[in-house]
């Protein structure tokens, strides 16, 4: 009987507790609901952007109205969808975000195979500099910035937006020249030694055996960029005064002024009835975006995990 016992308190224990490796009932209890409340955390805000996209005026001013409207008022996307004038948005912000992605995808790489594989002087300099420009606000140096893209005539154009991605800087380029270095670190010199053996030429050899290799980090470089690119505010207002030229970011900020020009009423009311609006055109913004992560999402993670970017 006293074995019995024993057994069965065993058995609870290890329901409990867990044995070993495995975890028990505790351990995990506490781990999903860790993971429910953080998940909580960064779900909110786009929960409460739906719920009030999705309201009228009447059950935005209800208090007892807290996340499902009486009816839901589709309305409020073709509201924000006009004032945002969202083909002409879109249109510059994937012009700015395809072409910078791109760019940074293949001159960070190129950087960072320099880095990671060739020895010439200033070679620790140089990358300590790069590094630099990464902790260094933009903010800082905005107004050199200004005054040389005045001089070359860049202003009012995505040129400020797009020249510096090719040469291996532009928004986060830092970043994107670190990440590629430490994964070409991690490639075997053999098979640069091969390729120079059957006669190929430095640039040859990063093109046609490093790069191909290097798709992991590839796509992990191109969707961050195209992310930062995309939801980059401060430099397309910094740059770009001209609104036909603005991107959806930029253009959700001057929301409010549009929605002024399509409704006649005071400024209180005015604010009021446009909120719903707002959180539209916010939803309008992000979901090009959200669309691109559930395509790419399974790959987005191996790349991840492959470059090591984690660590």
């Amino acid at each position: 009987m006293i074995t019995l016992k024993r057994d069965n308190w065993m058995s609870v224990r290890k329901f409990l507790l867990g044995t070993g490796t495995r975890s028990g009932f505790i351990s995990k209890l506490v781990l999903f609901v860790l993971l429910v409340d953080v998940g909580l955390i960064y779900l909110y805000p786009f929960f409460h952007m739906i719920s009030t996209m999705l309201m009228s005026t009447t059950d935005l001013i209800d208090p007892t109205i807290i996340w499902i409207p009486r009816s839901i008022h589709w309305d409020n996307l073709a509201k924000a969808f006009e004032g945002l004038q969202y083909w002409q948005g879109f249109g510059q912000s994937m012009l700015v975000s395809l072409v910078g992605a791109g760019a940074q995808a293949f001159s960070c790489a190129l950087a960072g195979y320099g880095f990671a594989r060739y020895d010439f002087p200033g070679k620790n300099v140089l990358f300590f500099l790069v590094l630099l420009t990464f902790v260094i606000p933009p903010q800082t140096i905005v107004i050199p910035l200004f005054l040389i893209y005045r001089k070359f005539g860049w202003l009012d154009t995505q040129l400020p937006l797009i020249v510096p991605e090719m040469l291996g800087l532009g928004l986060k380029g830092a970043l994107f020249i670190v990440i590629y270095r430490q994964f070409f670190m991690g490639l075997p010199a053999s098979l640069e030694e091969a390729a120079r053996l059957d006669g190929a030429s430095p640039f040859g050899v990063f093109t046609k055996v490093m790069l191909p290799l290097a798709k992991p980090a590839i796509l992990s470089v191109s969707l961050f960029s195209f992310v930062w690119h995309w939801n980059d505010f401060y430099l397309p207002t910094m740059f770009v005064t001209d609104q036909a030229k603005w991107t959806l970011v930029r253009r959700l900020s001057g929301l409010q002024q549009s929605l002024d020009s399509l409704y006649d009423v005071d400024a209180y009311g005015l604010s009021r009835m446009t909120e719903p609006v707002n959180m539209a055109g916010a939803f309008l913004v992000i979901m090009p975006v959200l669309l691109l992560y559930l395509v790419a999402q399974r790959w987005f993670t191996e790349s991840i995990e492959r470059t090591g970017l984690v660590e």
